[in-house]
């Protein structure tokens, strides 16, 4: 029966399969919404599903201290693809398919957990708040996603269960949440939840051990967020010890300049959006793994705002040996902000290479 599936899920995107960017979602996409300016995000609202738009994702990634394992880095992702668009229903004649990731990585090991589904085995409920699939599950503990979140994946060879503890608000990108993704004007909508404390706790290979850090959830839907020309993307979120943190993401192409853009995010929760003019991403080292050449180090400036800090994978082998593969990792943050010297950490996406 997977196969059968695996063999569906690849019909469906293998229009978008030279466009890799997060995890290899593309275009085509007659029928569906389509994302335009002016229509705010809304909370706690989007939270929920978005069936009338071809794809989405809801993606936690998490920079935790371990006492047995030291620096580590946790992933919590779902995807939903429509074939054509339709309401969600628990049938199997549903046109909607699901895609989860799962990953947890130290400096010596890196683990991932990937399950494909179809309707019926994916819970999906926005109040109270659910999403649940096969090994995944993500629910917010009161009911309201603005509150507290538990993350849990249970694989064959790790497992972890996460609380996700908010101190502000989420932030939206781009324009109250049109995010821009080329100049030839493909966007999708995109907000963020980057102020969480995160603590709970990990299984690797029979250790169990206690988990505390930070993590950052990003929501986006859209139904063509890529030019034809775009062929992957780098994604940087960065946590700053102001409390500040910063998005950035740059969309490779073949024959244009990369498309960057990002996001200045206050400890208060003010953003301001940052254009390709404020960012420079120079890739610094390359590492080969799985058959691919990728950069693991970055040098990462806003020139306007003071910040020049060098990232590096806390594991260059952070590879995900998924049915799209993809490289995602956490990354430690040293440099300085203007005058003060920065060292945190931040979690780095890289597909299409």
């Amino acid at each position: 029966m997977r196969a059968n599936w695996l063999l569906i899920w690849l019909a469906l995107i293998a229009p978008a399969a030279g466009a890799q960017s997060y995890a290899g979602l593309g275009d085509g996409a007659e029928g569906f919404a389509r994302v335009v300016r002016g229509v705010p995000v809304r909370l706690p609202a989007d939270f929920g599903p978005h069936p009338d738009f071809q794809l989405e994702w809801w993606y936690v990634t998490a920079n935790l201290e371990s006492p047995d394992f030291g620096p580590m880095g946790v992933q919590w992702t779902l995807f939903r693809r429509a074939a054509k668009p339709a309401p969600l229903t628990g049938d199997w004649s549903s046109p909607h398919f699901w895609m989860a990731h799962a990953a947890i990585t130290h400096s010596a090991d890196h683990r991932v957990g990937e399950t494909l589904l179809r309707s019926p085995a994916v819970t999906v409920s926005t109040a109270p708040f659910v999403l649940a699939a096969d090994g995944w599950s993500l629910t917010a503990k009161t009911g309201d996603p603005l509150g507290v979140l538990e993350a849990r994946y249970t694989g064959s060879d790790f497992s972890y269960r996460l609380d996700l503890t908010p101190s502000a608000q989420p932030v939206a990108h781009g324009e109250d949440g049109f995010s821009q993704k080329s100049t030839s004007g493909q966007a999708s909508y995109y907000f963020s939840q980057p102020f969480y404390t995160v603590t709970g706790t990990a299984s690797i290979g029979g250790v169990t051990t206690t988990l505390a850090g930070k993590a950052w959830l990003d929501r986006e839907w859209s139904s063509q967020p890529l030019d034809q020309t775009q062929k992957g993307c780098d994604w940087f979120s960065l946590h700053l010890p102001s409390g500040a943190k910063v998005m950035l993401f740059r969309l490779r192409s073949d024959s244009t300049a990369p498309y960057l853009s990002g996001s200045w995010i206050a400890p208060s929760g003010d953003v301001t959006p940052l254009a390709r003019g404020d960012i420079r991403l120079t890739p610094l080292n390359m590492h080969s793994v799985a058959g691919r050449t990728l950069p693991t180090q970055w040098r990462v400036e806003v020139p306007r705002r003071g910040l020049d800090v060098r990232v590096a994978a806390l594991n260059p082998d952070s590879y995900m040996t998924t049915l799209f593969p993809y490289w995602e990792g956490p990354i430690t943050v040293i440099g300085h902000l203007g005058a003060t010297p920065v060292e945190d950490v931040g979690y780095l996406e890289m597909t299409g290479y």
